[in-house]
C-alpha cells in the first residue's frame, strides 16, 4: 500500500506547570496502512481521543511514575477508540472497532495489543468506551466500591464532581444509598450536578471563602467518604471534616499546577484522631473486576439510572486546547476529540 499523509499532534518538551496549547503542536506525517509482517502489530483509524488529567504528569521529565513520561518530539499518546484498517494480530481482524492506548494521529501503528478490547456494537455511544465504559468509568467503579467500601446511609463528597471519574462516582454513590455532596469550579457545572448527575447538593468551590465551613454546612456530621480528584485546599478541608473511620480515596491532585514544587497538606493529624484510611489507587490495580464493572455499568446506562456528560472537541485540530482546557475548567463533563466519524 502507498504511504498517505498522517496528521499528528507532537508533544514540544517537558513542561513544569500546567499545560499550554502551545506545548503541543500539529505536524504531518507519512504512514503505510498496513501493520508490517510478523510485528504482531494494528494499523488502526483513530476516531476518538480522551483527554485525561494524569496526562500532564507525562509531560515533566519524570521516570518513576507507573507510566512514562511522553517523548518530545514525538506524538502524544493516549486512551482512544479506534477502527483497524490491517492486522498482524490473529486476536483482531480489519473492521474491528477496538479501544485501549493509542496515537494522537489520524493513523496509528499499535504494536502492544494485550489491553486493547474489542467493542461490541450496540446502543451505546462509541464515545463511552474512552468514558462511561473506559478507564475513567472503571477509575470511577474502582475507586469507590473497593476503596471507599461504602455503606447504605453514608455521606460521600466529590470534589471535581462534574468531570469524567466524578460524575459517575456521585451517581454510583446515589444508587448504593448515599447522600452525596459534589464541588466543581462554575455554577453551570452546580446546576448539572443537582438537576441532571442527581447530586443531593452541589457548590462552586470558586465562590466559598472558606471550604472548612463549606464542608461544615454541607456535612454538619461530618463525611464518611471522601472522593478526591484535587488534593491541595480542598483535601486539607475534607480531613478537618471527617467522620471517625472515614474513607479518602486519592484518585487525582489536580490542583497541584507544578508537580515538582508541591503544596503540603496540613491537617493529616486527622487521620490519627479519627482513625481515617486514605489510600491512593490506579484503576488498573483492579483490572479483575472490569467485566463486572461493565455488567453494572451498562445495566444501570440501559435502564436510565445513571447518565453521562460528555465534552466534544471536534477534529485534531482541536486537541491541544482540549487537553490544556482541562487544567482550568473549561470541559463540562469528560473532554474528548474525535478525531473523525466512523
Amino acid at each position: 500500500m502507498a504511504n498517505i499523509e498522517n496528521r499528528q499532534v507532537i508533544f514540544k518538551n517537558f513542561i513544569d506547570r500546567a499545560p499550554q496549547d502551545t506545548d503541543l503542536e500539529l505536524k504531518v506525517s507519512k504512514i503505510e496502512l498496513r501493520a508490517p509482517s510478523g510485528s504482531g502489530a494494528l494499523l488502526v483509524k483513530n476516531l476518538y481521543l480522551s483527554c485525561d488529567p494524569y496526562m500532564r504528569g507525562r509531560m515533566r521529565d519524570f521516570h518513576e511514575s507507573y507510566i512514562p513520561p511522553f517523548v518530545p518530539g514525538q506524538a502524544v499518546e493516549g486512551f482512544g477508540v479506534s477502527k483497524v484498517v490491517h492486522s498482524d494480530d490473529p486476536n483482531f481482524k480489519p473492521g474491528d472497532l477496538i479501544s485501549g492506548m493509542t496515537g494522537w494521529e489520524e493513523y496509528s501503528l499499535i504494536k502492544k495489543t494485550e489491553q486493547l478490547r474489542t467493542i461490541q456494537l450496540d446502543d451505546i455511544p462509541l464515545s463511552y468506551h474512552v468514558g462511561l465504559l473506559g478507564m475513567p468509568g472503571f477509575t470511577a467503579y474502582a475507586g469507590f466500591y473497593e476503596v471507599c467500601s461504602p455503606s447504605r446511609g453514608e455521606h460521600v463528597f466529590v470534589s471535581a464532581a462534574s468531570g469524567a471519574v466524578g460524575q459517575l462516582v456521585g451517581q454510583l454513590a446515589k444508587l448504593h444509598g448515599c447522600y452525596v455532596v459534589g464541588s466543581a469550579g462554575s455554577n453551570q457545572k452546580v446546576d448539572l450536578l443537582k438537576n441532571k448527575l442527581g447530586f443531593d447538593e452541589a457548590f462552586n468551590y470558586k465562590e466559598e471563602q472558606d471550604l472548612n465551613a463549606s464542608l461544615k454546612r454541607y456535612f454538619p456530621q461530618g463525611i464518611d467518604i471522601y472522593f478526591d480528584n484535587v488534593g491541595g485546599e480542598m483535601l486539607d478541608a475534607a480531613l478537618v471534616n471527617m467522620r471517625i473511620h472515614g474513607r479518602i480515596a486519592v484518585c487525582g491532585m489536580v490542583s497541584q499546577q507544578s508537580l515538582s514544587n508541591p503544596k503540603g497538606i496540613h491537617s493529616l493529624f486527622n487521620l490519627i484522631s479519627r482513625r481515617i484510611r486514605m489510600q491512593g489507587f490506579l484503576q488498573s490495580d483492579y483490572l479483575h473486576l472490569y467485566p463486572r464493572f461493565l455488567e453494572h455499568v451498562i445495566g444501570y446506562y440501559k435502564q436510565g439510572k445513571i447518565v453521562y456528560v460528555e465534552d466534544v472537541s471536534e477534529g485534531l485540530a482541536s486537541a491541544p486546547a482540549a487537553l490544556a482546557g482541562l487544567f482550568s475548567g473549561k470541559n463540562v463533563g469528560k473532554q474528548i476529540i474525535r478525531v473523525a466519524h466512523e
